[in-house]
């Protein structure tokens, strides 16, 4: 029996693996190696696609899964190897003691960033100003147990209407102990050059509407000064 690893406590699920151990009790230090559950064993790049539809995982590789839960268990039999998704959590509990845990998550972290990587390119601005300010509402209530709060339901709501259009290909690059999103494509792309290129040459205005837009645009704050350098008097 593997006694060093049997001082830690390890609790495996599908979303992530967590691992409590002595390092854990306070505010400083980090797992050593032997207590990942997960051995490092890949240490050579390899190239990895994801396909989502309508915001949910379909496809790893061209290999199509017919239901989610099966797509992240084969990434992580890819991703794990090469010990991608470690790190340590601090959390608040409902009572308000915080606390440390050692997770290994390879799966959830990869799919987590390429998904948040596909909506910045196929949601608005507004979109994704509003589903990350409800996400972190939503995130607290469930973790608290709320989950039968009808806000709840008017927030998935909301949710499930956004990944209308969150369906592409995101390709990654898994290494050890790290990974890096090369790109997505999708026809949903809002990046596209026929309307302009970002930082370049546009397509779609010219500098007299640029200045014009930058007036109208700032005109509240300009009457703001105005009004406050009128009173100064």
């Amino acid at each position: 029996m593997n006694f060093e690893k049997a001082a830690y406590s390890i609790s495996k699920g599908l979303w992530g693996t967590s691992v409590g151990g002595k390092e854990t009790l306070s505010s400083n230090g980090f797992l050593p190696d032997d207590a990942w559950p997960t051995p490092v064993m890949k240490d050579q790049k390899e190239e990895v696609k994801l396909s989502f539809k309508k915001g949910e995982l379909t496809a790893v590789n061209d290999k199509t899964f017919t239901h989610p839960s099966n797509a992240i268990q084969y990434l992580q039999s890819l991703a794990g190897p090469f010990g991608i998704g470690r790190d340590i959590h601090v959390g608040d509990t409902i009572i308000g003691i915080k606390g440390r845990v050692g997770f290994e998550a390879a799966a959830p972290m990869i799919i987590i960033k390429c998904h948040h990587t596909l909506e910045k390119h196929v949601l608005t601005k507004w979109q994704l100003n509003w589903k990350d300010q409800l996400a972190l509402f939503y995130g607290n209530w469930l973790h608290e147990g709320q989950i039968l709060d009808p806000v709840m339901r008017d927030i998935e709501a909301f949710l499930g209407n956004s990944q209308q259009h969150v369906t592409g290909n995101v390709f990654v690059q898994l290494m050890p102990y790290h990974f890096q999103i090369t790109g997505i494509e999708s026809e949903y792309d809002l990046m596209s050059s026929k309307f302009g290129k970002y930082g370049e040459m546009n397509t779609g205005w010219t500098g007299d509407d640029v200045r014009g837009f930058s007036k109208i645009f700032g005109n509240q704050t300009s009457i703001y000064y105005q009004i406050e350098e009128g009173n100064k008097k």
